[in-house]
């Protein structure tokens, strides 16, 4: 590792001079957040699950899966997706990670445990369909996570003490230095955090970036709703739509850059066969 990386990251040394200024001027993520709203036609999407769990009598294909794919294959091909800014510098991803919160119990006081994913360029819906279900299987279990575990130590000792420890541990933050064994679950460790909120009946909407660890992108998935489609005649139907809320840290990439994500991201959606492929398989989507 040369001086100045990180363990989670490589210091990106070939910067143009506008943006090794920007993570110096701009050093906080919370500061520097860009929201961006899509809404998805769900009728490729339905119809390609339907074939796809037609003769499958285990663990279903859902949407989620579909979206997480999409994200992480959106990440893979987009390397910009891949950065951080801590401490004034960008760094390069050395893996692209994902994220997720699992309700063990669906109530009001029913735990959460968080989950995450590591993916490799081989890797596809199938393997990520198998990945999902080993960590939501874990996670329901009375298994502890080694993160929540790490937090849980904070809450028994003395406030005056942790409050303490926990500023030192957000110095060590800055620097990359914070233990592996209190991050590794960790959501704002990882490439993007997604919350599935029409699990719980909710809207899609704004989620706020973290100053803490390395997340520079979250995704909120909304309820499936019902919306009118017109065709060229004038004729209207209704169709199942989602929505996506994506905030980002705009001081990793242009507009330009991020407008040919977001066609991307979309159009893998659209065609959720191509989701079959690794990851790294480019995509024709101009």
């Amino acid at each position: 590792m040369a001086f100045g990386d990180r363990k989670d990251g490589r210091l990106l040394r070939e910067l143009d001079s506008l943006h090794f200024i920007t993570g110096v001027i701009y050093p906080n993520r919370c500061d520097n957040e860009a929201y961006i709203s899509e809404t998805i036609n769900l009728d490729k999407i339905n119809k390609y699950l339907k074939k796809k769990n037609k003769n499958n009598d285990g663990y279903k294909y859902n949407l989620f899966q579909i979206i997480v794919t999409a994200l992480v294959k959106t990440i893979t091909l987009r390397p910009k997706l891949q950065r951080f800014i801590v401490n004034g510098n960008f760094y390069q991803r050395k893996e692209v990670t994902a994220s997720f919160v699992v309700k063990k119990l669906f109530s009001d006081n029913g735990a959460e445990a968080l989950a995450f994913l590591h993916l490799k360029d081989n890797d596809n819906l199938d393997s990520i369909h198998q990945m999902i279900y080993d960590e939501i299987s874990t996670q329901r279990s009375e298994k502890i996570d080694s993160t929540t575990e790490s937090m849980d130590i904070f809450n028994k000792i003395p406030r005056f003490i942790s409050k303490a420890a926990i500023h030192f541990i957000m110095w060590l933050d800055k620097h990359g230095w914070v233990p592996q064994s209190m991050i590794s679950n960790d959501p704002y460790y990882s490439n993007v955090v997604i919350s599935n909120l029409g699990s719980i009946k909710m809207k899609s909407g704004y989620h706020h970036l973290t100053n803490w660890g390395t997340c520079s992108l979250i995704c909120l998935i909304g309820e499936i709703r019902k919306k009118p489609k017109y065709d060229s005649k004038g004729n209207v139907k209704m169709v199942d739509v989602v929505d996506i809320g994506l905030t980002l840290d705009e001081r990793l990439a242009d507009g330009y850059y991020y407008s040919k994500t977001i066609k991307l991201f979309k159009y893998l959606l659209e065609h959720p066969e191509l989701l079959e492929l690794d990851l790294n398989k480019e995509v024709d989507y101009e």
